[in-house]
């Protein structure tokens, strides 16, 4: 990819929305929300890139789960999810399996994804423009 389109229509990473998972009582994990930080939707498969960073250290792309439209999906998935459409209203849940969830207080989220425009050809062989909807914020966990 040479070149990614960037501006900051919303927050990608949602306030308030940090917080541990459980399972059978024992934190599982953590979630947080995130919008799409552009001017409309687009389907999961024109995602190019995909990655969350918590506290300096990237999570293994295995530990994510994408959840939309009362749907799981894991990231290697999102390529062909062509029928998934992620409206720029609704916000997506990413799911990240770790065992002990995050402690508590404040951490850095830094949530990267890169999607193609599919109505912009910018060359030959089906290439397009891409766009880099990432953000990053602290936040603090809420249990």
């Amino acid at each position: 990819m040479a070149f990614a389109l960037r501006m900051n229509l919303v927050d990608a990473i949602s306030d308030h929305s940090l917080k541990n998972t459980y399972i059978n009582g024992k934190k599982s994990g953590y979630q947080f929300e995130v919008r799409l930080n552009y001017y409309r939707g687009h389907y999961l498969s024109d995602i190019e890139e995909f990655e969350v960073t918590v506290d300096g250290l990237k999570v293994k792309e295995q530990d994510i789960k994408f959840c939309i439209n009362e749907k799981e999906f894991d990231v290697c998935q999102l390529g062909e999810c062509y029928t998934e459409f992620w409206t720029v209203l609704e916000p997506a849940t990413v799911r990240v399996y770790k065992k002990g969830g995050l402690s508590a207080g404040e951490h850095k989220i830094d949530f990267k994804v890169i999607f193609r425009s599919p109505y912009m050809p910018i060359g030959p062989d089906h290439q397009y423009m891409c766009y880099d909807g990432s953000g990053i914020k602290t936040l603090p966990v809420l249990d």
